[in-house]
């Protein structure tokens, strides 16, 4: 049982009843009430200093506390206050309306008897009165406090402005009990901020034994990364829920409110400060000009929507395949234009980059300066279940686009990679290295468009990202599903990889790759662990049989890797951006290149897999696929069994690569 908070019945049923009142009759009890304690507080100050006067005290300085009390307390809006919410405006209120009623009273009293006693007398009420006045509303908090035993008992972790608001605002909710404090600044150490005492965090593990606490709640909005991970890693260790309300940017936008409780993000446990964004670099090929985003729709591509659009352009052009997904990017950046009254013409176009005319037609019309080509296929199991289709998005999706970019004049194109494209060992990543090879290729061939390639890891909360899968996994009760338990990836945040890929493009001088700092890589089976910790949750295995979620290791998918790499080889230099690193990897000559796309488009349009994966064999550095083929329609073709790789690929001709040394200026 907690040793603050009470559970009687009858207090329960008090508050409960007082909450339900329509607002109107709240005010009227609240209006008698005064109307009644008010005069009585006149009486006990008169009996006291001057008991004669008492019984002859006329009508009319009775009414005085009852008429321009109650007349002052409402003038001051005392009435239309939710009692439970009320801080300093309470005080503020009950000195203005008692100083003026005892001034009142003074020259009453001293009217009809001795100054020396009606100053007394006054000053007696005076203090009784604030004694009652804010005494009573006091009482009412504490009760309805007191009627919030069933909520979850929760610590506040930061006893700053943000943890006092925090507090404040979830008094009388019902659903949390606010029981304490904790705080790491050694000053605050024993105050008591809005009647909770201020614990070091030290004392946690006592805290949540004596008062049965559930939760903790982090108030910590403007903290960084780094230091909020220490925290969260310390919290991991106690049988809490961790949760956080909302960080600075979100409340100052308005976009969330101090109450709006939260799971902890996955950001906070990557412990990375995002490197501020270097202006220059992000208005270099945006600002006053006309950009156009493939696969505008999807998770990099609607981020990258979202940043341009605030970035000063003249005209974005969003362009996807899906009509639903065009559609919602589409209401998201009219409504953001028009909340933030942003000059830009925004024009949404159904198309698929396949389409070179359709590309260039757009390209044209619209007089598209920069192209950030974020349009492909990237579920690794999805792209190996359907090879043809992935090769056709990936490699002549970029091809077609670049070529329509390169007819219309664009004068910058972006490509946004992954890091699969290194020593891929799959379908996907092999098709995303084939297109970076298009692009050097076309640069080596020759154009005024300036082609960059920009390559990083996994990003955070996009569609199919582990961490969702997670989380939905463990409310459900488990299990939470691992390929393996030593799977490692680089992790990032959507709003960073889209600002890191603007500013990458502009950098490019042509055929550059760039690779951005992912920081290090998370193993997933500590981030599993980790988030149902953070849940207040345990695990379940072998040794813990009791415990609240298993973890289950399916094994490795199709083509998966157990780690991913972001360069071929290890020549890297940096570029004027801490977190953006330039590649000197080696590539095919357009010559060179040209026959293999004549040839793996031979392929799809016989759906041959077999020869599609010969020709990336050839063309890709380091792809080493499983020898089984797992293209489902071939698959089913063949009698369901998994085609392989005859003797003939070990007999293709090795490929020339173009060393750094060797490319063109």
């Amino acid at each position: 049982m907690n040793k603050t908070y009470v559970s009687d019945p009858l207090l329960n049923y008090l508050a409960r009843t007082i909450v339900t009142l329509p607002r109107s009759t709240k005010r009227l009890v609240m209006m008698l009430a005064d109307g009644l304690a008010l005069p009585a507080c006149l009486g006990s100050a008169v009996w006291l200093v001057t008991p004669r006067i008492f019984a002859a005290l006329p009508l009319w300085v009775w009414t005085i506390p009852l008429v321009l009390g109650v007349s002052v307390l409402g003038g001051c809006g005392f009435y239309r206050s939710v009692v439970r919410f009320m801080g300093f405006d309470l005080v503020a209120a009950a000195l203005k309306t008692l100083t003026l009623v005892a001034l009142a009273l003074l020259l009453g009293i001293g009217w009809i008897d001795t100054w020396p006693d009606a100053v007394r007398a006054s000053a007696v009420f005076w203090l009784l009165g604030m004694v009652y006045v804010v005494g009573s509303r006091l009482m009412v908090r504490w009760l309805f406090q007191t009627r919030s035993v069933a909520g979850d008992r929760v610590v506040i972790y930061g006893a700053g402005d943000a943890g006092a608001h925090l507090v404040s605002a979830l008094h009388g909710r019902g659903e949390f009990v606010p029981v304490a404090f904790v705080d790491d600044n050694l000053s605050l150490r024993g105050a008591m901020i809005n009647g909770l005492e201020v614990h070091s965090p030290l004392g946690l593990p006592n805290l949540i034994e004596e008062f049965d606490v559930s939760r903790v709640l982090l108030a910590l909005p403007s903290v960084s990364r780094r230091q909020r991970l220490e925290i969260i890693n310390r919290l991991e260790q106690l049988p809490v829920h961790v949760q956080t309300m909302p960080d600075t940017g979100d409340l100052a936008s308005g976009n969330s409110r101090v109450d709006e409780i939260r799971e902890v993000e996955i950001t906070d446990l990557l412990g990375r400060d995002p490197v501020p964004p270097s202006p220059k670099l992000l208005d270099a090929c945006i600002r006053g000009k006309s950009v156009m985003v493939t696969g505008a729709g999807g998770s990099i591509g609607s981020e990258l929507c979202r940043q341009i659009v605030q970035l000063g352009p003249k005209r974005l052009v969003l362009m996807d395949i899906s009509e639903a997904a065009l559609y919602l990017i589409d209401q998201t950046l009219q409504d953001l234009a028009q909340r933030k009254q942003l000059p830009v013409e925004i024009v949404a176009l159904i198309g698929s980059v396949h389409h070179q005319g359709r590309v260039r037609e757009v390209l044209e019309a619209y007089g598209v300066e920069t192209v950030y080509h974020a349009a492909a296929y990237k579920h690794v199991p999805l792209v190996e279940h359907n090879m043809i289709e992935g090769v056709h998005n990936n490699v002549f999706g970029t091809l077609h686009t670049a070529e329509a970019a390169i007819a219309a004049g664009v004068k910058s194109f972006v490509l946004v990679s992954t890091d699969k494209a290194v020593l891929p060992t799959n379908v996907m990543g092999a098709t995303k290295r084939f297109a970076e090879l298009v692009l050097q290729g076309l640069n080596q061939r020759g154009s005024a468009t300036t082609f960059s390639i920009v390559r990083f890891g996994n990003v955070l909360a996009s569609s199919g990202s582990v961490v969702p899968l997670f989380r939905e996994q463990i409310r459900n009760g488990g299990p939470v599903t691992v390929t393996h338990p030593e799977i490692y990836r680089y992790f990032m945040t959507i709003p960073e990889a889209a600002s890191l890929v603007l500013q990458a493009g502009s950098m490019g001088t042509g055929g550059d790759v760039f690779v951005l700092d992912m920081g290090k890589p998370v193993r997933i089976r500590d981030l599993a662990e980790k988030m149902i910790h953070l849940m207040g949750l345990t695990i379940r295995d072998n040794e813990h049989q009791d415990g609240d979620i298993e973890v289950h290791y399916t094994g490795l998918r199709p083509a998966e890797k157990l780690y991913e790499e972001l360069l071929i080889g290890n020549n890297v230099m940096g570029t004027e951006h801490p977190s953006i690193m330039r590649a000197e990897e080696d590539f095919l000559r357009w010559e060179e290149l040209e026959p293999l796309l004549d040839q793996i488009w031979t392929a799809c349009e016989r759906l041959d897999c077999t020869r599609a994966r010969e020709v990336l064999l050839r063309a890709v550095v380091g792809y080493s696929p499983t020898k089984e083929l797992e293209d489902l329609v071939w698959r089913h073709r063949n009698g369901g069994t998994r085609a392989t790789l005859g003797s003939n690929v070990t007999s293709l001709e090795p490929r020339r690569v173009l060393s750094p040394v060797e490319r063109p200026s």
